[in-house]
């Protein structure tokens, strides 16, 4: 081997061993440790899958209410679509809580005959809006379970004028916000510091509203004991 060649390993070598700082002022961090594969726990026990009828995730044609003409939940009033979904839900739901939260009847039942359910009433106001770009109005609207927990909702009229559920989320709704065909649900986490954004779409082979992104974001309020978090006047 030439010389100079020689004296050019050497050097390579000796900058590698002594981990130098080059001209761009890198450095060696020294050993970074070993990359190990996730471990996997109880890979053997798997959840059974749900019964029929058991999935909150899916459609569902609210019984008990009468078609509607212009096929537009304008017109409708909130409390009765939720009053007839959690009565359906519950008597399908066989107290599991899978479909809704077993408190919901009980919290209903504080709703009066007014069309706005009184001032005791844990229903929500409705919001009217086209999530399903069909250029009809779609309704939200929550049940609100105590100071925290809400059972979020979200109604379609389907071509044939039957009312059906789209949506149904159970969560603390510590914003809930519309933009074009987007329904954003913002819930705080594990740490204060972040909030987590469930963002639904409307899916229209599926008939219903689809979460398409779950992100987190910064809190701007993390350090507000009241525990506010998100935009001011979300839902």
């Amino acid at each position: 081997m030439r010389p100079i060649l020689r004296r050019a390993l050497s050097l390579v070598a000796l900058a590698a061993l002594a981990g130098c700082a080059d001209v761009e002022g890198l450095q060696s961090n020294g050993d970074l440790g070993t990359v190990r594969a996730p471990k996997s726990l109880w890979k053997n026990i798997r959840p059974e899958p749900p019964d029929p009828g058991q999935k909150p995730g899916t459609a569902a044609v609210i019984p008990g209410l009468p078609k509607v003409g212009k096929q537009s939940m304008r017109g409708v009033n909130p409390l009765e679509v939720i009053r007839a979904d959690i009565t359906a839900a519950t008597a399908g739901d066989g107290g599991t809580g899978r479909l809704v939260d077993p408190r919901a009847i009980q919290r209903l039942a504080l709703c009066t005959q007014a069309v706005d359910g009184g001032p005791d009433c844990p229903v929500r106001p409705g919001v009217l809006h086209d999530l399903t770009g069909d250029g009809r109005e779609d309704l939200i609207t929550a049940l609100d379970l105590d100071g925290r927990l809400s059972e979020l909702r979200v109604y379609t009229v389907q071509d044939d004028g039957r009312i059906a559920r789209i949506l149904s989320r159970r969560g603390v709704l510590e914003g809930v916000e519309v933009a074009a065909e987007h329904l954003a649900v913002r819930e705080p986490t594990s740490n204060p510091a972040y909030i987590s954004i469930s963002d639904y779409v409307w899916d229209e082979k599926a008939g219903i509203m689809n979460l398409s992104q779950l992100t987190l974001d910064t809190c701007p309020d993390a350090n507000d004991p009241s525990g506010a978090c998100g935009p001011a006047g979300a839902a």
